[in-house]
């Protein structure tokens, strides 16, 4: 188990104020419609779009929601906008985070019914949706969205429980659209509902503890069906995560979330956008695009902490890639070690959406017969990874949170002819506008791809050749003799 981390929002928002430039707060008003989206572009980073860069967590204080007379609410943006800063909410650095929640998986801590009168405070708010400041990202978008909405639902035939985010759009003061993605244990929930004829009970959260968080967003890869997600977060914040009975569901919720929606996930179907095409800016940079019929969620309670935090992120940025990011990493870096491939480190960078562009950093090579392990590795990884599209494969000596040094490391030891590999029409993924045959005729059906490996690693019989320079500290050279 690790050392224990702070185990809900406030806490880390409490450490944040105490470090200069990592938090910052907006008093000024500011609308729920377009304000806190426009306010926050300037950090979101890419692939947002251009002038943006990586920057502080931003709590806006004052964000008035889109219902006539609601009060002004606090909403939080950017949290995990860094990876450094990820990293050090958990009390790990981003190299070591991938390495934890492998170890977090492999020795799960089950959640526990918190105890009676330990559980935060809460009070009950009327079911309207539209009382909260549900931010609307841009003018093409269907409506307010939950961006960091993690639905959590126990499976009716299999008793299984599973936490995940979903991407929500509200239709109505009492009604979400949600979006599964296909495959997800939380779609195999809803679908033992429907053959029980029943809806399903939800909590949606909004407002989560990071490991609590960082966990939700874990790939079927890592966390298998099967296997909780609150007890991946419990070994990965050193303590059992504390659960609670909701009031008008019969449906659990994690009793320090900021923000409780209970709820029914329906057989109803309903279109994301009665008003158009587009649905809300996606993961890789562009927008998405609506579907037209969706599984409809009947909100019949909402609960929350006294001067709740509505914790959201947007569409496009760092934060999202760097949530995604982090359980990808530890998946691939698993299956490596189960192939006894000598890999040292994993980073799913944010360019991909933390996804489709994958940066492995390999031991030292013990001999040549290593240079063909590298290699077949690397295609390994897109071979069993359907959303990685591009592997980048450097040596130990290369800094892999350093774009100057990953491009330097394909600049001077890749020679396109030799080290490029590709493979052609692989299952991918459809988000990213080129895996489409309007683009390339060469696939075979939407949603494929040409995949592609970058091996910037030193053959083994030249690595004497690639030999980079260490500056020894000042005082710290042997005299020279006169």
């Amino acid at each position: 188990m690790t050392r224990r981390s702070p185990a809900d929002l406030r806490t880390v928002l409490a450490g944040l104020d105490l470090m200069p430039g990592q938090l910052v707060r907006v008093r000024e008003e500011v609308p729920a419609r377009f304000g806190v989206s426009g306010h926050y572009a300037k950090w979101a980073g890419a692939p947002a779009p251009p002038p943006t860069g990586p920057g502080p967590a931003v709590m806006y204080e004052r964000v008035t929601p889109s219902g006539a007379g609601a009060e002004a609410r606090a909403v939080l943006m950017g949290l995990y906008g860094t990876r450094r800063r990820a990293a050090a909410l958990l009390g790990t650095t981003p190299a070591r985070l991938p390495h934890q929640l492998l170890d977090a998986v492999a020795a799960p801590v089950p959640p526990v019914r918190a105890r009676e009168g330990r559980e935060p405070a809460r009070v009950v708010l009327p079911p309207d949706l539209t009382a909260l400041p549900v931010p609307v990202l841009t003018d093409e978008d269907a409506g307010p969205y939950l961006t960091l909405g993690a639905v959590l639902a126990t499976d009716p035939e299999t008793g299984v429980r599973n936490l995940s985010i979903h991407r929500m759009c509200v239709q109505g003061p009492d009604l979400l659209t949600l979006w599964m993605v296909p495959g997800r244990d939380l779609e195999a929930a809803y679908r033992s509902a429907l053959r029980a004829g029943c809806p399903l009970p939800v909590a949606i959260h909004l407002g989560l503890g990071p490991a609590v968080l960082l966990s939700s967003c874990c790939p079927t890869s890592l966390v298998p069906t099967g296997l909780d997600e609150l007890a991946v977060a419990g070994a990965l914040g050193g303590a059992p995560v504390e659960l609670a009975r909701c009031r008008t569901v019969d449906a659990e919720y994690v009793a320090d979330a900021e923000y409780v929606l209970e709820g029914e996930l329906l057989p109803d179907l309903a279109p994301e956008n009665l008003r158009g095409t587009a649905a809300t800016p996606e993961f890789l940079g562009y927008q998405g695009r609506a579907h037209p019929a969706l599984p409809t969620v009947r909100i019949t309670g909402i609960t929350a902490r006294d001067g709740a935090i509505l914790q959201a992120v947007s569409g496009p940025g760092h934060e999202q890639s760097v949530l995604l990011g982090f359980g990808m990493e530890a998946a691939v870096l698993g299956r490596l070690r189960e192939w006894d491939a000598p890999v040292k480190s994993v980073h799913c960078h944010t360019a991909g959406g933390g996804q489709l562009m994958v940066v492995l950093q390999w031991f030292h090579k013990r001999s040549a017969a290593d240079d063909e392990v590298v290699r077949k590795a690397s295609e390994s990884v897109l071979e069993d990874f359907r959303m990685a599209k591009m592997v980048v494969s450097v040596d130990e000596d290369v800094d892999l949170e350093s774009d100057e040094d990953l491009w330097w490391a394909m600049t001077t030891r890749m020679q396109a002819d030799r080290d490029v590999v590709v493979l052609p029409d692989r299952e991918g993924f459809p988000l990213d506008p080129t895996q489409s045959t309007a683009y390339s005729p060469a696939l075979s059906a939407d949603g494929r791809t040409a995949k592609v490996v970058f091996d910037c690693t030193v053959p083994h019989a030249q690595r004497d050749r690639f030999h980079r320079p260490r500056f020894t500290p000042a005082g710290s050279a042997r005299p020279t003799r006169p």
